[in-house]
C-alpha cells in the first residue's frame, strides 16, 4: 500500500472529479501512466484523439479547498491505494479512488455487515431492523447502511454503542435527509460517514447507485428487512451479489408489497433470516481474516504503451463501426476488430474521456 504525498493527494482528487472520469476510467489512466499527476497532463491530448473538446478539469486551487474544508470539519479523504483504506472496498473491481470520511475512521477496518430496505419502512420492520444490527454490533461486526429515513435509520441506531457507518449519496457535510439531522451528528462524533462525493454536493437520483455500491462493498454480507420490487435495497443487493458478498433476506407476509422483494430473494437462493444468529452462522467462519488486498487502484509503473497507441491509431476507424447504440462486450469488441486489447482500451478510454460512450455493466459499452 502507498501513501500519497499532498501533491499526489491533490493530483488524485482533481483526476477523480475530472469530467467523465468514473472508477473504470480512473483505474485505467492510473494503470496507464502510473499516477494522477502524470495522467493529468495526458488527459487533453487523449480528449482530443477521441474526437472531443476540452475537458473541465478542477484545478488545484479547487482541490486544495476541497481538502481543506474538509479538513475544517474535522474529515480527512482516503485514496484506494492506502492502508487505510477499507480492505473489502478496495478488493471491489475497481473501487472508488477517493473516499471522504468523517468520523472513526478505524471503523473502516472492521468486519462489516449491511442492514438496509425500505425508507417507508413498517414500524415492526424498523424494530427489526434495530434489533438485528445491535445484535449484530454486540457480536463485534460493524453495521453499514445508507442513512436514508425507515430500515436504514433505524440500522444505524441500533449498532451506534458498537460501531456503525454511514454511507450518503451527497457531499458528507450534508444532511438528508432532514429529519436525520440529529442522527447525522450523532454519527459524526461516534460512527463514521463515507461518501464519494465532494463536500456541499446534494444528493441526486444518479448518485444513488455509487452510494450502494460503496455499502455491499464494505461488507461481508447485506440482510435486506424489507424491500418493494425495483427499489434501492434491491440494488444494494445485485451489487452484493456481483461483488461476491452474502445475501440475507428477511421473510414478510405475501399482501405487503414491501416484502415483494425480500420473499423473492429467497426463492432465489439468499439465506432466510429470522435473527442476527442466521447472519452470524453463515458468516463465523470467515470472520477470522481479512480481506485480500489486490493492490489494484494505486500507482504503479507507468505502461508501455507506444506499440498499442500505434495500432490504437490503425484500427480507430474499425472500433467506432463495430460500435453501436446497442451495448457490446469489450470482449467482443477486440474479437470483431482483430486488435490487440491494449490498443482496443486506448481508443475507448479516449472516447470515453471525449463523452463519446457510455459504459454499461458487464464490461459493455455503447455510443452515448
Amino acid at each position: 500500500m502507498t501513501s500519497l504525498s499532498d501533491t499526489e493527494r491533490r493530483a488524485w482528487l482533481r483526476l477523480a472529479r475530472t469530467q467523465n472520469v468514473g472508477p473504470v476510467t480512473f483505474a485505467q489512466l492510473i494503470g496507464r501512466f502510473g499516477s494522477a499527476s502524470a495522467a493529468l497532463k495526458e488527459v487533453p491530448r487523449m480528449v482530443k484523439r477521441g474526437g472531443g473538446d476540452e475537458l473541465r478539469i478542477p484545478s488545484e486551487d479547487d482541490a486544495a479547498r476541497e481538502l481543506a474544508g474538509l479538513a475544517k470539519i474535522g474529515g480527512r479523504m482516503i485514496a484506494s491505494c492506502e492502508a487505510e483504506f477499507p480492505h473489502g472496498l478496495a478488493a471491489v473491481e475497481p473501487p472508488p479512488p477517493l473516499l471522504s470520511v468523517l468520523g472513526h475512521v478505524t471503523l473502516l477496518q472492521r468486519e462489516t455487515v449491511a442492514v438496509v430496505g425500505a425508507r417507508n419502512a413498517s414500524a415492526l420492520g424498523r424494530k427489526f431492523a434495530n434489533t438485528m444490527a445491535r445484535d449484530l454490533s454486540d457480536a463485534g461486526l460493524v453495521v453499514a447502511s445508507g442513512l436514508a429515513r425507515g430500515i436504514d435509520a433505524a440500522a444505524h441506531e441500533g449498532a451506534l454503542a458498537g460501531g456503525t457507518v454511514a454511507v450518503v449519496a451527497g457531499g458528507v457535510d450534508v444532511v438528508y435527509p432532514p429529519e436525520n439531522a440529529a442522527l447525522h451528528e450523532r454519527l459524526r462524533t461516534e460512527g463514521c460517514i463515507v461518501s464519494e462525493m465532494g463536500l456541499g454536493v446534494q444528493p441526486q437520483a444518479r448518485h444513488f447507485p455509487r452510494r450502494n455500491r460503496i455499502i455491499s462493498g464494505l461488507s461481508r454480507g447485506v440482510v435486506i428487512v424489507e424491500a418493494s420490487e425495483g427499489s434501492g435495497s434491491l440494488i444494494t443487493a445485485n451489487f452484493a451479489l456481483e461483488q461476491g458478498r452474502e445475501i440475507f433476506a428477511v421473510p414478510g407476509s405475501p399482501l405487503d408489497p414491501r416484502a415483494k422483494g425480500t420473499n423473492r430473494l429467497i426463492r432465489e437462493g439468499a439465506t432466510l433470516t429470522e435473527s442476527a444468529e442466521d447472519v452470524l452462522a453463515m458468516l463465523r467462519p470467515m470472520l477470522g481474516g481479512h480481506f485480500h488486498d489486490p493492490g489494484k487502484g494505486g500507482p504503479g509503473g507507468p505502461a508501455n504503451g507506444a506499440g498499442a497507441e500505434a495500432e490504437a491509431d490503425q484500427i480507430r476507424g474499425r472500433v467506432e463501426e463495430a460500435l453501436g447504440p446497442a451495448p457490446v462486450e469489450v470482449d467482443e469488441l477486440v474479437r470483431i476488430c482483430g486488435a490487440s486489447p491494449q490498443a482496443v482500451m486506448i481508443i475507448l478510454l479516449e472516447m470515453e474521456l471525449a463523452g463519446r460512450i457510455t459504459r454499461h455493466p458487464g464490461n459493455r459499452v455503447s455510443w452515448a
